[in-house]
């Protein structure tokens, strides 16, 4: 038997790597696993070329727990190690590597899940470690090397008769939840469902069925438990797919979700090398929840679900697969976003992507008319985060209106250009966040031969400043924020048919009733055809509330908006001015007042009722 010492400065390497990298520490099982991967695919390629001349046989990587023992083994019939080799690697090359890789990023909060340490992660979770291996080469013999978690170890001989290595890890009384069948399984369905050689991992039964007919019999049999995909799609051809095969994948990928609307395929090999297919979802209004369901991979192997250095922020929205051995993952997060690769593969994403909703947008209008109300969120949030998405998206990004009419910028600009420029030749876009509770609003509109868009989504308020300040030459206007003969600001004057004074006498009645409230009255001279006593919100200030509202500012701050009495309104220019008794003008002032605010739901609680109470009245 021959004794060492691993020569590495700081004696207490191994406390560091568990500590350090505790809260990480189910990677071990990746890392050991990709290990033995890379050993079973240098044995193939040895093959390939001649240089191993044996029968390669069964290369399935097995999994083996000992409860009883206390032991968990990754067994590969991979290339082995000869006693040189296990020096070189285990005490030499892969603990150095590992100590300067500590040196260099302890202090840093934000590495990603891909350490780089590979064998030695192996004592987060095990307190000895037996390395019990034989080379291919011809004449070797079996060498067993042991270490317990300090800097030093032992190297002996042993029987081993079959070439490939076993990494024995007897597990520590703290990480003893690595010896339950199920956390097991769980980590490798989560990091190696997809590695390109079979990984096995105990037994389970299968019903098979012998014979025909009535002689037909189903017995139940134990086979081995394959838990991966050796051949995921995305390491195929689109040549060689076809759609059912995209979304069978999808099912693999995320069981019991709804069917995804589309996908895209990435293979590209120069200047970077990346494979993957991206799915789009079924967004609808979500958002949030919808993200961190795109899965990287490193060759098959997997990574994490936290792309957002690796993909635009919009794109995170996506689902699927991104598999790159070009991306840098043993290295922090403010690296990786500074790298030229991760950038390169960020731009061809995001070309993909808008390539592929322009293709479907010029192929079949209708039926990119019907999927907008799930892609509308995912292109606007695109058009706002990213500029070089946002040039090519303006050709295909749509607004509806509240009849489900569908247009692009450019088409709905056309549409209303005879009856909605104002004076300052700018267009006006009328539209509503709510068109139940603006029914009113929109039915004046219409009246007056407007159109009305729909925004109903939270991302809206932001799309449409945005689309403003890239246009230039356009402004939205919600429903309720002006008067309807004031929201394309013509130069059309309507007289009013009461005079000043009558006005000023219309305006301190309302005043006293609206006093406290915070409204501010504005008389103005509209059709007779329309509303009343109408109330608008001015669409700055009410962008700029709910701005705050949404950064959680906005509380406690007073609603402000417009009291807008129509001097032409028949109950104003004709009842209220004939009106005798004091009283009654002052009913019918508060009651034309509740009717405005019930009309922006407004009217809650003790007004409410009092509202309701003065209406059965009037028709007592």
């Amino acid at each position: 038997m021959q004794k060492g010492n691993i020569s590495v400065q700081t004696e207490n390497i191994f406390p560091i790597i568990k500590q350090f990298l505790y809260s990480d520490q189910e990677i071990f099982l990746r890392e050991l696993i990709s290990n033995a991967v890379d050993a079973t695919n240098k044995l193939k390629t040895l093959s390939s070329k001649g240089e191993f001349k044996g029968d390669i046989g069964d290369t399935t990587i097995e999994i083996l727990l000992d409860k009883e023992n206390k032991t968990l083994t990754i067994r590969d019939k991979g290339i082995g190690m000869t006693e040189e080799e296990v020096q070189k690697y285990l005490n030499q090359v892969a603990f150095s590597s590992a100590a300067e890789f500590l040196e260099k990023y302890k202090d840093d909060a934000n590495i990603i899940g891909h350490f780089g340490l590979g064998f030695y992660s192996a004592f987060m979770v095990a307190s000895r470690v037996e390395a019990i291996t034989k080379s291919y080469k011809e004449g070797s013999t079996g060498v067993t090397w042991e270490c317990e978690g300090d800097p030093s170890y032992t190297i002996d001989g042993n029987d081993k008769a079959t070439r490939g290595t076993d990494i024995v890890l007897h597990i520590s009384p703290d990480s003893e939840e690595y010896l339950e069948e199920s956390r097991i399984e769980e980590l490798l369905k989560k990091y190696c469902r997809f590695l390109p050689v079979s990984i096995q991992f105990g037994t389970k039964t299968e019903s098979v069925t012998e014979g025909d007919g009535e002689e037909a019999e189903t017995k139940e049999i134990e086979v081995d438990n394959i838990i991966n995909n050796i051949a995921p799609l995305w390491k195929k051809l689109p040549a060689e797919l076809k759609d059912d095969d995209y979304r069978s994948f999808y099912n693999e990928l995320y069981p019991f979700s709804p069917a995804p609307m589309f996908w895209i395929h990435l293979n590209i090999d120069f200047p970077f090398n990346l494979t993957g297919v991206l799915y789009f979802p079924k967004l609808g209004n979500s958002f949030e929840v919808q993200k961190n369901k795109i899965q990287l991979y490193s060759n098959q192997v997997y990574v994490t679900d936290d792309v957002k250095e690796i993909v635009p922020e919009f794109l995170t929205l996506l689902h699927g697969v991104i598999d790159s051995p070009d991306i840098p993952l043993n290295v922090s997060r403010s690296y990786l976003q500074s790298d030229q690769n991760v950038k390169k593969i960020t731009g061809y994403i995001t070309k993909k992507v808008a390539d592929k909703l322009s293709e479907l947008f010029k192929k079949d209008r209708e039926d990119y008319n019907s999927k907008w109300a799930d892609l509308g969120v995912f292109v606007k949030y695109g058009m706002i985060s990213e500029e070089k998405f946002n040039d090519k998206a303006e050709k295909f990004a749509l607004l509806q209106n509240v009849d489900g009419e569908h247009f692009t910028i450019e088409e709905y600009k056309e549409k209303i250009k005879e009856t909605q420029t104002d004076k300052y030749d700018k267009q006006v876009l009328i539209y509503t966040n709510n068109p139940v509770d603006h029914d009113s609003a929109i039915r004046a509109c219409k009246n007056h031969s407007y159109d009305v868009l729909v925004f109903d989504h939270v991302i809206d308020n932001h799309f449409l400043q945005h689309v403003e300040q890239k246009q230039g030459d356009l402004t939205f206007v919600r429903v309720d924020s002006e008067t309807v003969d004031n929201l394309v600001q013509k130069d059309i004057e309507t007289e009013s048919v009461l005079n000043e004074e009558e006005q000023n006498k219309v305006k301190e009645r309302f005043e006293k009733v609206v006093a406290g409230g915070g409204g501010t009255i504005v008389m103005k001279a509209m059709s007779p055809e329309d509303q009343p006593v109408m109330i608008t919100k001015p669409e700055f200030m009410r962008r700029m509330m709910e701005m705050q509202a949404m950064q959680g500012m906005a509380q406690g701050m007073p609603e402000m908006y417009n009291v807008v009495i129509n001097t032409n309104h028949p109950l104003i220019a004709s009842k209220l001015m004939k009106m005798r008794s004091e009283e009654k003008k002052e009913h019918l002032v508060g009651y034309l007042y509740d009717l405005a605010r019930l009309n922006h739901n407004m009217l809650k609680g003790a007004d409410l009722t009092a509202f309701v109470g003065r209406s059965l009245d009037f028709l007592k």
